[in-house]
């Protein structure tokens, strides 16, 4: 059994090995074979059991699943339109959620499911969006939700359909596992599509890695597809066979990072703690929020060959929080180190077999590995991973400064071709009167065979687009109503909102529904300010989980009330190195002007030379933006209305 960290100080075991420390745990020997358990050495503590405590119910449940199989396998085939919490739990690991519409009252809750992707890269070809678009009009709710995690989602399916939606989806080389669960998620990357070295190096590593962390469980091939093979391998793996990934993850140097689990070898019976997120990008291009990430890892070729050498590694970086509970907070990434590409696959197995091991399984609400992080300290997390790979993790190279692009728009691929972003506001991708964005992307994938990519920011890309094509593909959207970037109001295009309301079940307000609106309304606060070209990045998520990434944002939005939001400042406009800070515990829904305008006009008199909004809240910080806003109405000719 794989260790709960009651305490973050279990790693003084690896460093000190002290008779105190090593009291209470004992290293276990590995019992790979081939190995001798007296020359091996196990980084997997076992608890004194005198000390340890009862496993959490959830810690539990992953053991009794039997690999994420149990009750859910029962469950499926019964009569009820629902699952159990067991099953839900369960049913999490292979990629849906349970939801109900909580607007909806009634004695029978309409039980209904979402579906989530998993697209390493955010990549979607042709063939898949078709069938996406043909099973959520056949099964869900008739639209679409590009993820902030570079993924679709499907919502409404009943769970009737669910095996023919997640059967269909694997036949065709998709898949679902692996999107949602305490596993690694879906492997994000740079969405731009460009043939330079470090892209190409960037999208490749991000398969690669999807693959090395992909649980092996069969209970998803039995479930789903009643134990025969899919009639097609996933698509992205065809693109990194050279790897030979299979091999690298049972590669096993002797020091704990394999486990002598056959079936999941660097998961075991419990997974992960929580979830376990992984993102790739280039030097200069933070489109990834890069420093959100358990995993961050920026592409380092050398210059004049364009070879890959390696990879700059950050860890430790994590958005969800909880009100009320001050150990919980949203962290930015630390740089770790540099890995050489000989390296990197085992620095990778090591960092996930740290947190596999020492992160909190007592208690969920500090599971992810940023605690960890937190609590050691890099240096001495450093020392922990290093314990794992057995060798000295290299210093974090220089790099270019970081730049936050969207990739909007049209652009030269490079290699002849285009690519062309399209905004999508909030990720919904649906038909709505005039709006037709569901109905414009299918007419363009029939008729052009276009490839598309997801971006980290709820959107999508076209890519490999033949230049005389652009002039048509120009007129398909326009006739079904959407608007270039060139119209799209830079606050929108900025901004990212959360689903909540009606069917997440944690959401404590509106966020997708409200975002519109409060763009509107800060953008007539902008004008009226005379500040109507400033830009800025601005979220929203109705509850403290964070999806959307609010605590990295300029302005950000958490909900924490029905009809009150907290207000975070300070982000950096970048997305590099730092979170927002709490500005306010809650403000009611129709206070935004109120709120703003003084702080607005504390930037207006204040700010620096060609300074952003996030670099000058967090220059001036709270005490002085509190201290201006306390007594700007009493002053100002000005007077906002809620």
């Amino acid at each position: 059994m794989i260790v709960s960290s009651s305490s973050y100080y279990y790693y003084l075991i690896l460093l000190s090995c002290s008779a105190a420390a090593a009291s209470a745990f004992s290293f276990l020997p590995s019992t790979t074979a081939g190995s001798s358990a007296s020359t091996r050495l196990s980084m997997v503590l076992q608890a004194d059991p005198a000390t340890a405590k009862k496993l959490q119910k959830v810690e539990a449940l992953k053991i009794k699943s039997d690999y994420l199989r149990h009750p859910l396998k029962e469950e499926l085939v019964n009569d009820e339109i629902f699952v159990t919490k067991d099953g839900y739990n369960i049913l999490k690991y292979h990629g849906s959620y349970q939801q109900t519409n909580r607007e909806v009252k009634g004695a029978v809750k309409d039980y209904q499911f979402m579906l989530r992707l998993k697209q390493p890269a955010g990549e979607l070809p042709p063939d898949l969006f078709r069938l996406l678009d043909d099973l959520s009009a056949k099964y869900g709710q008739g639209d679409l939700r590009a993820t902030t995690r570079q993924c679709f989602q499907v919502h409404g399916i009943l769970k009737g359909g669910l095996k023919t939606v997640i059967s269909s989806l694997m036949n065709i080389g998709s898949s679902t596992v692996g999107a949602c669960g305490d596993v690694s998620r879906n492997v994000m990357c740079t969405p731009a599509p460009f043939q330079t070295p470090e892209y190409k190096a960037a999208r490749e590593w991000s398969k690669v890695i999807a693959q090395l962390f992909k649980p092996m469980s069969p209970a998803f091939t039995e479930i789903w597809l009643d134990g025969e093979k899919a009639a097609s391998v996933e698509m992205w793996n065809k693109d990194i066979e050279s790897h030979n990934v299979p091999a690298k993850m049972v590669y096993d140097n002797g020091r704990g990072i394999v486990l002598p689990d056959k079936t999941e070898p660097l998961y075991g019976t419990q997974y992960l703690p929580r979830k376990f997120k992984v993102v790739f990008t280039v030097p200069g291009d933070n489109s990834v929020d890069i420093y959100t990430n358990d995993i961050g890892c920026v592409v380092i070729c050398n210059q004049q060959t364009g070879e890959l050498e390696g990879f700059n590694v950050m860890v430790g970086g994590g958005m969800g929080r909880t009100h009320n509970k001050e150990n919980t907070f949203p962290r930015a990434a630390d740089h770790l180190g540099f890995a050489p590409k000989e390296q990197a696959t085992e620095l990778f197995k090591a960092i996930l077999a740290a947190q596999r091991d020492h992160g909190d399984r007592e208690v969920r609400a500090t599971a992810r590995m940023k605690y960890l992080v937190h609590s050691l300290g890099i240096d001495n997390f450093r020392k922990l991973v290093e314990s794992y790979c057995g060798f000295a993790i290299q210093p974090y190279r220089p790099m270019k400064e970081w730049k936050y692009m969207d990739w909007m728009g049209w652009w030269d691929q490079g290699d002849g071709n285009l690519f062309l972003g399209l905004h999508v506001d909030n990720g919904r991708v649906k038909d709505e009167g005039n709006f037709r964005l569901k109905t414009a992307l299918r007419v363009l994938v029939d008729k052009f065979n276009l490839h598309m990519v997801l971006s980290p920011t709820q959107s999508i890309l076209f890519k490999d687009v033949d230049p005389k094509i652009r002039p048509e593909v120009d007129a398909i959207l326009k006739e079904h109503g959407i608007l270039p970037i060139e119209e799209v109001d830079p606050l929108a295009r900025l901004a990212m909102s959360c689903p909540a309301l009606p069917l997440c079940g944690l959401a404590q307000t509106e966020a997708e529904r409200r975002m519109p609106s409060y763009i509107e309304r800060i953008r007539v606060l902008l004008n009226k300010m005379n500040i109507g070209d400033e830009e800025i990045m601005i979220r929203m998520t109705g509850c403290p989980n964070g999806c959307a990434r609010p605590y990295m944002a300029e302005l950000a939005f958490v909900g924490d009330g029905s009809n009150s939001y907290q207000v975070w400042l300070g982000g950096s406009p970048v997305m590099a190195e730092r979170t927002a800070f709490p500005y306010m515990a809650k403000m009611d829904t129709d206070a935004v002007e109120v709120v703003l305008e003084p702080i607005l006009a504390f930037f207006i008199e204040k700010r620096q030379k060609y300074e952003a909004f996030g670099d000058f809240c967090h220059r001036m910080g709270i005490d002085a933006i509190q201290a201006y806003s306390n007594t700007y109405f009493q002053t100002s000719p000005m007077t906002a209305k809620a």
